[in-house]
């Protein structure tokens, strides 16, 4: 089974990730073999980002987000896809874009020859 979704994953008045939350819970319960996360995660049209109402960094709070995800995702087993969008306010708006940079992703998450998590440009 593979599982789709696109974002934004945040409400429009907020930067909470409840949408994102709810995904969550959908494959921890249905349990995707692969599970393929469009951005944006962090929407450069978003009305607190295009107001500067952010209280931490771009970078920040993608880092959140992307932990969110990991952790989130990590007892289902599925394979994870995400892709970031022109409209990722703390990506590289070039295409093609390269993937998302995440350093403290832990080494058994990586592990060759099947890594869980693929960030893909």
């Amino acid at each position: 089974m593979v599982l789709v979704a696109c974002g934004p994953f945040t409400p429009s008045d907020s930067v909470a990730f409840e949408p994102l939350s709810d995904l969550l819970e959908v494959v921890a319960r249905d349990r995707p073999d692969v599970c393929v996360l469009f951005g944006p995660f962090l929407d450069a049209k978003h009305e607190q980002v295009e107001s500067c109402q952010l209280l931490s960094p771009f970078s920040d709070v993608l880092q959140l987000c992307l932990r969110t995800i990991i952790e989130g995702t990590r007892s289902a087993g599925s394979q994870l896809v995400l892709v970031p969008s022109l409209r990722d306010v703390s990506h590289d708006f070039v295409y093609p874009q390269p993937p998302f940079p995440f350093p403290d992703l832990p080494k058994e998450d990586r592990a060759v020859p099947a890594p869980k998590f693929h960030f893909s440009p």
